[in-house]
């Protein structure tokens, strides 16, 4: 195949404020070269290896997935979704359709098999309560079946598979099948115990669907229990180049270091980490009730979650990476786990002012952080922290008769994830999908930030647009090439987009109404208002490789 150098794109509308009125791109050895007006790329059109005409699409800078799980989103794409819009069968409940289908799949899959299922919420099905392990044995006629719950925080296991994964008796374990905590992540290791070979196989196909959303890179939240260090530094030595034709993973471990030596001892294992954090889970989810509050579940008034890591071993963790010159960073959803986080942070910074300045500079992150309040707010400006947010959350159990509710009750259920107030304080944030827990679909994601259950909390389309892709190379520390924008200059990550209308999203804060008047000098987005037709990715491109290309079909 002939290597392609230098590429134009014309007859488009470019998203850039560099020039918001472009309508040409040209790409020369992986960087933007040009961009301007239709009527001027002549000129460029005789030396280009290859011309595409855009035909009005958009050319947009590529999205940045800041949270996903690659192998758990394999296993998702290979498994039994059992998420309520893949379940109703007509005439029967939501739950007796994830048993039918379960028994489907068992008969299907090849004996001694694992059955894998997930996505189940039982906050929206009729009867609220999780599955059991006497109804999946009944209908699975005794066959190893693990069901995770669509949060991955908990699941539930046949009794088959409970004793060959050796669940029984561990913390998390209950005599239901129901596994949360050392039963759940002992669930997950047993599940996914495969070869090499798969392994990899596994990892194209779930990159090679994101570059199809046109996704040119994502923050792989690798921990144990999720994936190997193994595992992740063939990710990242796979993705290294853009020559793979995959987009970048950005590698982050999820291990807790208590020395310098223990966070030296890491990235020595895993070339190219990028950092020690992510999934280093100071609490667990909402769904499992694992989440840590301050006061206890509205639904279960017996718990108020599970602390996984006290203010010790994060000031230790945090010390320990930050003396290593390593980003760090946590899980934390309750606002008693941000208080935990908070405090471990803050002793960290008060050991000198070297390590609060070093702090500073890596830009530590946190992961989620639904429950935040103002001072946590004023906390992460003053030591720099990042965030990586899911607004997909928000679109999937903030309602008012939603899952936040149910558990949180509709007083701290209206708090959550505040994005127009983190986005008023000036922190450093980017939007993921925590990918399989809701899907790897940028726009939905932009546009769930714009809808927020909450109109205070609502934000911009551009705001929103720049979260999901400047965003992601911020917080990573990447941002210093120029990517996650189109300038000159800056590397070609990009994707091209068929929409039905583009426009400029009214200055009203919170509202999803278009005005085609470009003279503001706004670049256009995509209409991402009730009931618009959703965005098609045609191209998709890294440093000027092609990873996705359907602009001749």
């Amino acid at each position: 195949m002939a290597v392609v150098t230098s590429i134009l794109f014309r007859n488009g509308i470019i998203h850039s404020p560099a020039d918001p009125f472009a309508e040409a791109l040209l790409v020369d050895d992986g960087v933007v070269s040009w961009l301007g007006a239709d009527d001027t790329a002549d000129g460029f059109a005789d030396r280009a290896d290859r011309v595409i005409d855009l035909a009005g699409a958009l050319v947009t800078p590529g999205f940045v997935d800041s949270h996903v799980h690659i192998l758990e989103t394999a296993f998702a794409d290979e498994g039994l979704d059992l998420s309520a819009g893949a379940l109703p069968t007509p005439g029967r409940s939501l739950r007796a359709s994830a048993l039918d289908a379960l028994a489907v799949r068992a008969r299907t899959t090849p004996r001694g098999d694992v059955v894998l299922a997930h996505g189940w919420d039982e906050s929206t099905w009729e009867d609220p309560r999780p599955l059991t392990m006497t109804e999946i044995d009944a209908v699975t006629g005794g066959a190893p079946v693990y069901a995770a719950r669509t949060d991955v925080h908990c699941g539930v296991a046949s009794s088959r598979f409970a004793d060959l994964a050796g669940l029984r008796g561990l913390p998390g374990w209950h005599d239901d099948g129901f596994v949360t905590l050392d039963a759940n992540t002992a669930a997950r290791h047993h599940a996914r115990a495969i070869t090499a070979e798969r392994r990899d196989a596994m990892y194209v196909r779930a990159l090679q669907a994101a570059a199809a959303r046109g996704v040119v890179a994502v923050h792989e939240n690798s921990a144990p229990g999720i994936d190997t260090r193994e595992g992740l530094a063939t990710l990242l030595a796979l993705t290294r180049d853009p020559s793979s034709a995959l987009p970048l993973v950005v590698g982050y471990r999820g291990e807790l270091c208590r020395t310098p030596d223990d966070a030296q001892e890491l990235v020595t294992a895993v070339p190219g980490l990028q950092g020690i954090g992510g999934d280093l889970c100071v609490d667990g989810s909402l769904g499992a009730r694992t989440a840590a509050l301050r006061a206890p579940y509205s639904d279960e008034l017996t718990t108020s979650g599970t602390l996984h890591l006290d203010a010790h071993d994060v000031r230790d963790h945090v010390l320990a990476v930050t003396a290593a010159g390593v980003q760090g960073g946590f899980h934390v959803i309750g606002d008693r786990a941000l208080d935990t986080a908070l405090d471990g942070l803050r002793a960290a910074a008060d050991v000198s002012a070297q390590v609060r300045s070093a702090m500073r500079r890596l830009g530590h992150r946190l992961e989620h952080v639904e429950m935040v309040d103002a001072p946590a707010m004023d906390t992460f400006v003053a030591l720099g922290i990042r965030l990586s947010l899911q607004p997909a959350f928000d679109a999937a159990w903030g309602a008012p008769d939603g899952l936040y509710a149910s558990r949180l009750g509709r007083e701290r259920a209206t708090a959550m994830n505040p994005l127009a107030a983190l986005a008023s304080a000036g922190i450093p944030t980017a939007f993921g999908s925590d990918s399989p827990v809701t899907p790897l679909d940028p726009w939905a994601t932009v546009r769930a930030a714009m809808l927020h259950h909450q109109p205070a909390q609502r934000i911009s389309a551009r705001a929103a647009f720049r979260a999901a892709t400047r965003g992601g190379w911020r917080i990573a520390g990447l941002d210093h090439t120029g990517a996650g924008e189109l300038r000159v200059g800056s590397p070609a990550h990009l994707a091209v987009w068929r929409a039905e209308h583009l426009g400029v999203q009214s200055a009203a804060p919170g509202l999803s109404s278009w005005s085609t008047d470009a003279r503001s000098g706004t670049p256009l987005l995509p209409d991402l208002s009730e009931g618009a037709t959703a965005p098609r990715c045609l191209h998709t491109m890294r440093d000027g490789v092609t990873l996705f290309d359907v602009l001749d079909q």
